[in-house]
Protein backbone atom coordinates (compact mmCIF):
# COMPACT_ATOMS: atom_id res chain seq x y z
CA UNK A 1 0.00 0.00 0.00
CA UNK A 2 2.62 2.23 0.78
CA UNK A 3 4.59 1.59 -2.07
CA UNK A 4 1.78 2.37 -4.10
CA UNK A 5 0.99 5.61 -2.45
CA UNK A 6 5.05 6.81 -3.08
CA UNK A 7 5.26 5.62 -6.88
CA UNK A 8 1.89 7.86 -7.40
CA UNK A 9 3.73 10.62 -5.31
CA UNK A 10 7.15 10.15 -7.80
CA UNK A 11 4.82 10.09 -10.80
CA UNK A 12 3.33 13.63 -10.37
CA UNK A 13 6.67 15.11 -8.85
CA UNK A 14 8.81 14.13 -11.58
CA UNK A 15 6.21 15.62 -14.05
CA UNK A 16 6.67 18.89 -12.04
CA UNK A 17 10.44 18.98 -12.15
CA UNK A 18 10.50 17.79 -15.69
CA UNK A 19 7.91 21.14 -16.32
CA UNK A 20 10.05 23.58 -14.63
CA UNK A 21 13.44 22.42 -16.01
CA UNK A 22 15.36 25.18 -18.23
CA UNK A 23 18.40 26.69 -18.92
CA UNK A 24 19.88 30.29 -18.13
CA UNK A 25 19.43 33.06 -20.41
CA UNK A 26 22.49 34.69 -21.47
CA UNK A 27 22.77 38.16 -20.02
CA UNK A 28 19.56 38.07 -18.77
CA UNK A 29 18.64 37.50 -14.87
CA UNK A 30 16.13 35.10 -15.96
CA UNK A 31 14.25 33.57 -19.13
CA UNK A 32 10.46 35.08 -19.28
CA UNK A 33 7.68 32.93 -19.62
CA UNK A 34 6.35 31.07 -22.96
CA UNK A 35 2.46 31.46 -23.63
CA UNK A 36 2.72 27.41 -24.05
CA UNK A 37 -1.07 26.22 -24.27
CA UNK A 38 -1.05 23.09 -25.92
CA UNK A 39 -5.00 22.71 -26.70
CA UNK A 40 -5.06 26.26 -28.05
CA UNK A 41 -5.57 24.96 -31.62
CA UNK A 42 -6.09 28.77 -32.94
CA UNK A 43 -2.65 29.39 -31.59
CA UNK A 44 -0.37 26.26 -32.78
CA UNK A 45 -2.40 27.03 -36.50
CA UNK A 46 -0.61 30.50 -36.43
CA UNK A 47 2.33 29.01 -35.04
CA UNK A 48 2.52 26.65 -37.68
CA UNK A 49 1.76 29.17 -40.27
CA UNK A 50 4.83 31.15 -38.43
CA UNK A 51 7.15 28.62 -38.65
CA UNK A 52 6.80 27.49 -42.01
CA UNK A 53 7.07 30.78 -43.09
CA UNK A 54 10.25 32.22 -41.32
CA UNK A 55 12.14 29.28 -39.88
CA UNK A 56 11.52 26.41 -42.58
CA UNK A 57 13.27 28.06 -45.45
CA UNK A 58 16.41 27.10 -42.95
CA UNK A 59 15.59 24.84 -40.48
CA UNK A 60 14.15 21.60 -40.72
CA UNK A 61 11.81 19.68 -38.45
CA UNK A 62 12.31 16.12 -39.45
CA UNK A 63 10.56 14.52 -36.56
CA UNK A 64 7.31 15.77 -37.80
CA UNK A 65 5.25 15.05 -40.88
CA UNK A 66 2.94 17.10 -42.59
CA UNK A 67 0.12 14.77 -42.59
CA UNK A 68 0.31 14.54 -38.53
CA UNK A 69 0.86 18.75 -38.09
CA UNK A 70 -2.92 18.89 -40.15
CA UNK A 71 -4.53 16.21 -38.57
CA UNK A 72 -3.39 17.02 -34.50
CA UNK A 73 -3.65 21.12 -35.38
CA UNK A 74 -7.15 20.16 -36.98
CA UNK A 75 -5.97 21.66 -40.74
CA UNK A 76 -7.70 20.84 -43.19
CA UNK A 77 -4.99 19.06 -45.84
CA UNK A 78 -5.56 20.57 -49.05
CA UNK A 79 -4.53 24.13 -46.81
CA UNK A 80 -1.35 22.77 -45.95
CA UNK A 81 -0.58 21.13 -49.34
CA UNK A 82 -1.67 25.00 -50.92
CA UNK A 83 0.05 26.88 -48.10
CA UNK A 84 2.21 25.24 -45.88
CA UNK A 85 4.58 22.65 -47.50
CA UNK A 86 7.18 25.12 -49.47
CA UNK A 87 10.01 22.10 -49.77
CA UNK A 88 7.73 19.22 -49.84
CA UNK A 89 5.78 16.98 -52.57
CA UNK A 90 3.42 14.50 -50.55
CA UNK A 91 1.84 15.19 -47.44
CA UNK A 92 3.09 12.50 -45.50
CA UNK A 93 6.62 13.97 -45.92
CA UNK A 94 8.69 14.98 -42.99
CA UNK A 95 9.54 19.15 -42.79
CA UNK A 96 12.85 19.37 -44.25
CA UNK A 97 14.10 22.45 -45.50
CA UNK A 98 16.76 20.92 -48.34
CA UNK A 99 19.23 23.12 -47.76
CA UNK A 100 22.60 21.90 -48.74
CA UNK A 101 23.93 21.80 -44.79
CA UNK A 102 27.35 22.77 -45.74
CA UNK A 103 26.00 25.58 -48.46
CA UNK A 104 23.98 26.55 -44.95
CA UNK A 105 27.64 26.60 -42.76
CA UNK A 106 29.43 28.88 -45.64
CA UNK A 107 26.52 31.70 -44.79
CA UNK A 108 25.82 31.39 -41.16
CA UNK A 109 29.20 29.53 -39.78
CA UNK A 110 27.24 26.55 -38.76
CA UNK A 111 24.70 24.98 -40.19
CA UNK A 112 21.37 25.64 -38.68
CA UNK A 113 19.99 22.76 -36.60
CA UNK A 114 16.60 20.97 -36.45
CA UNK A 115 14.47 22.25 -34.83
CA UNK A 116 12.09 18.99 -33.84
CA UNK A 117 13.33 18.79 -30.23
CA UNK A 118 14.71 22.37 -29.41
CA UNK A 119 12.30 23.20 -27.05
CA UNK A 120 12.87 20.10 -25.73
CA UNK A 121 16.70 20.82 -25.43
CA UNK A 122 16.53 24.63 -24.72
CA UNK A 123 13.21 24.74 -22.83
CA UNK A 124 9.93 26.94 -24.50
CA UNK A 125 10.83 29.69 -22.03
CA UNK A 126 14.58 29.95 -23.64
CA UNK A 127 13.47 29.88 -27.38
CA UNK A 128 10.40 32.29 -26.36
CA UNK A 129 13.30 34.90 -24.91
CA UNK A 130 15.58 34.24 -27.34
CA UNK A 131 12.89 34.75 -29.98
CA UNK A 132 12.17 38.08 -28.30
CA UNK A 133 15.82 39.89 -27.89
CA UNK A 134 17.60 40.40 -30.97
CA UNK A 135 18.71 43.98 -30.68
CA UNK A 136 21.03 45.88 -33.89
CA UNK A 137 25.28 45.14 -34.01
CA UNK A 138 26.89 46.58 -36.60
CA UNK A 139 29.78 44.51 -35.17
CA UNK A 140 28.04 41.68 -36.19
CA UNK A 141 27.93 39.66 -39.85
CA UNK A 142 23.91 39.95 -40.40
CA UNK A 143 23.77 43.28 -38.21
CA UNK A 144 22.01 42.25 -35.06
CA UNK A 145 23.41 40.63 -31.96
CA UNK A 146 21.21 38.21 -28.70
CA UNK A 147 21.21 39.01 -25.21
CA UNK A 148 20.22 35.42 -24.52
CA UNK A 149 22.58 33.60 -27.10
CA UNK A 150 25.94 35.85 -27.79
CA UNK A 151 27.40 36.73 -31.10
CA UNK A 152 24.64 34.24 -32.58
CA UNK A 153 25.41 33.27 -36.41
CA UNK A 154 21.60 33.85 -36.74
CA UNK A 155 19.90 36.65 -38.22
CA UNK A 156 16.92 38.56 -37.26
CA UNK A 157 14.22 36.46 -39.29
CA UNK A 158 11.29 37.61 -37.44
CA UNK A 159 12.45 41.21 -38.25
CA UNK A 160 10.02 41.73 -41.25
CA UNK A 161 7.29 40.42 -38.90
CA UNK A 162 8.39 42.69 -35.69
CA UNK A 163 7.99 45.76 -37.89
CA UNK A 164 4.63 45.38 -39.09
CA UNK A 165 3.36 44.64 -35.50
CA UNK A 166 3.35 46.39 -32.13
CA UNK A 167 5.00 44.93 -29.02
CA UNK A 168 2.45 43.37 -27.63
CA UNK A 169 1.27 41.95 -30.77
CA UNK A 170 4.84 40.57 -31.99
CA UNK A 171 5.11 39.00 -28.60
CA UNK A 172 1.70 37.02 -29.01
CA UNK A 173 3.16 36.12 -31.97
CA UNK A 174 6.13 34.61 -31.14
CA UNK A 175 4.23 32.98 -28.46
CA UNK A 176 1.71 31.44 -31.32
CA UNK A 177 5.27 30.38 -32.69
CA UNK A 178 6.70 28.91 -29.76
CA UNK A 179 3.48 26.92 -28.34
CA UNK A 180 3.76 25.43 -32.07
CA UNK A 181 7.61 23.85 -31.39
CA UNK A 182 6.53 23.02 -27.90
CA UNK A 183 3.78 20.62 -29.78
CA UNK A 184 6.46 19.67 -32.42
CA UNK A 185 8.86 18.68 -30.10
CA UNK A 186 6.17 16.28 -28.46
CA UNK A 187 3.33 15.99 -30.62
CA UNK A 188 1.56 12.77 -29.02
CA UNK A 189 2.08 15.01 -25.54
CA UNK A 190 -1.87 16.11 -25.41
CA UNK A 191 -2.70 12.32 -25.67
CA UNK A 192 -0.47 10.97 -23.37
CA UNK A 193 -1.16 13.93 -20.34
CA UNK A 194 -5.25 13.02 -21.19
CA UNK A 195 -4.51 9.11 -20.85
CA UNK A 196 -2.37 10.08 -18.10
CA UNK A 197 -5.23 11.45 -16.09
CA UNK A 198 -7.24 8.39 -16.39
CA UNK A 199 -3.98 5.84 -15.55
CA UNK A 200 -3.92 8.06 -12.06
CA UNK A 201 -7.58 7.47 -11.45
CA UNK A 202 -7.63 3.99 -12.29
CA UNK A 203 -4.66 2.92 -9.53
CA UNK A 204 -6.26 5.29 -7.16
CA UNK A 205 -9.57 3.31 -7.74
CA UNK A 206 -7.27 0.08 -7.67
CA UNK A 207 -5.94 1.26 -4.33
CA UNK A 208 -9.63 0.18 -2.25
CA UNK A 209 -9.43 -3.07 -3.36
CA UNK A 210 -5.91 -3.52 -2.91
CA UNK A 211 -6.21 -2.33 0.73
CA UNK A 212 -9.08 -4.79 1.52
CA UNK A 213 -7.22 -7.72 0.10
CA UNK A 214 -3.93 -6.83 2.00
CA UNK A 215 -6.39 -6.49 5.05
CA UNK A 216 -8.16 -9.79 4.49
CA UNK A 217 -4.78 -11.59 3.56
CA UNK A 218 -3.07 -10.02 7.13
CA UNK A 219 -5.82 -10.19 10.11
CA UNK A 220 -5.07 -13.35 11.11
CA UNK A 221 -1.24 -12.85 11.60
CA UNK A 222 -0.72 -11.54 14.61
Amino acid sequence: MKKLILALCLALSSSVVFAGAGGGCGELPKCDQAPVDLRNKESLQHGAQLFMSYCSGCHSAKYLRYERMAQDLDIDPKLVEKYLMFAADKIGDPIDSKVNLKDQAKWFGNAPPDLSLETRFRSPDWVYTYLLNFYPDDKRPWGVNNRVFKDVGMPHVLDPLEQQLGPEDFEAAVGDLVNFMTYMAEPSRVTRENMGVWVLLFLALLMVPVYLLNKEFWKDVK
